[in-house]
């Protein structure tokens, strides 16, 4: 049985400037464990550099309140804003067969706007959709607004 592609993608205003926020995802991503503590415990660098297409870093994060673990390829295009991770191993992949998280930033009408794009595939039709994981992106994005801004 082939597997069930599916996307899912969310956009949320970014006051702080998608420069800022494209620049810690792509280059600074542990920093998010000392902004967000209560949603990413760790960013742990593998392989290669932060910032470096090809390296590996591993995520741990808590998502419904169990803590997890997802270990990714990144791609980072700064011309596009976008950065790219394919997951390779994780907690993620019992439930999907496989899976892509993008961020990228884009302004409409001089406001930034952080968008991220998760694409997997269902190992089983009745596995549920990553709205949460969804949902956990997004509320990264505040939390990193909060702590720039107080």
């Amino acid at each position: 049985m082939a597997g069930l592609p599916c996307k899912l993608v969310a956009q949320v205003a970014f006051k702080a400037g998608g420069d800022v926020f494209h620049h810690l995802m792509s280059k600074n991503p542990k920093h998010f464990a000392k902004v967000c503590p209560s949603n990413i415990q760790a960013c742990e660098l593998h392989q290669g550099e932060f910032g470096t297409c090809g390296s590996v870093i591993q995520w741990k994060y808590v998502l419904d309140g169990k803590e997890q673990r997802s270990k990714q390829v990144i791609e980072v295009d700064d011309e596009k804003k976008q950065v790219i991770f394919k997951v390779i191993e994780g907690d993620v992949l019992e439930l999907y067969k496989n899976m892509v998280i993008s961020y990228h930033v884009e302004t409409k009408g001089g406001i930034d706007f952080v968008i991220r794009t998760i694409e997997y595939e269902l190992l089983k039709p009745d596995n549920p959709h990553p709205v949460g994981l969804l949902n956990l992106g997004l509320e990264l994005s505040k939390e990193v607004e909060t702590h720039i801004f107080g």
